[in-house]
């Protein structure tokens, strides 16, 4: 048997998460993207599959926001908090938290903690 690579095996963890959790209007997941550089997230209903609010490090007001700081965690903690802005402006307070197959620490950990410093419940 082959060996998985570390995005087949990322895959596989993705495909497991994603068999257990889903979200909805009222509960939207928080779908998390990493790239090397940059980090990403998605407020996604389900039942509709519309997205409903999104944010990245790649975004003015973000980018505006940790300019001068240092470091990719800094860079993911603002985008929680922006995200949990956004999404407290539709009337959301709670999601579901999809890590996308990623490790749950470092800039995946500080998403989530600025998400819930930002006001959301998850």
């Amino acid at each position: 048997m082959a060996k998985l690579s570390n995005a087949e095996r990322r895959d596989k963890r993705r495909f497991r998460i994603r068999k257990r959790i889903s979200g909805d209007a009222a509960k939207p997941r928080l779908s998390v993207f990493r790239s090397a550089k940059h980090i990403y997230v998605q407020a996604i209903d389900d039942g509709t599959g519309h997205t409903l609010a999104a944010a990245g490090t790649t975004e003015k007001t973000v980018a505006e926001a940790i300019k001068g700081t240092k470091g990719k965690v800094d860079a993911a903690t603002a985008v929680g908090k922006a995200i949990a802005e956004k999404l407290l402006k539709l009337g959301v307070t709670a999601a579901v938290f999809d890590r996308g197959g990623n490790r749950y620490h470092g800039r995946v950990k500080a998403l989530a903690d600025g998400a819930r410093a930002g006001g959301l419940q998850f």
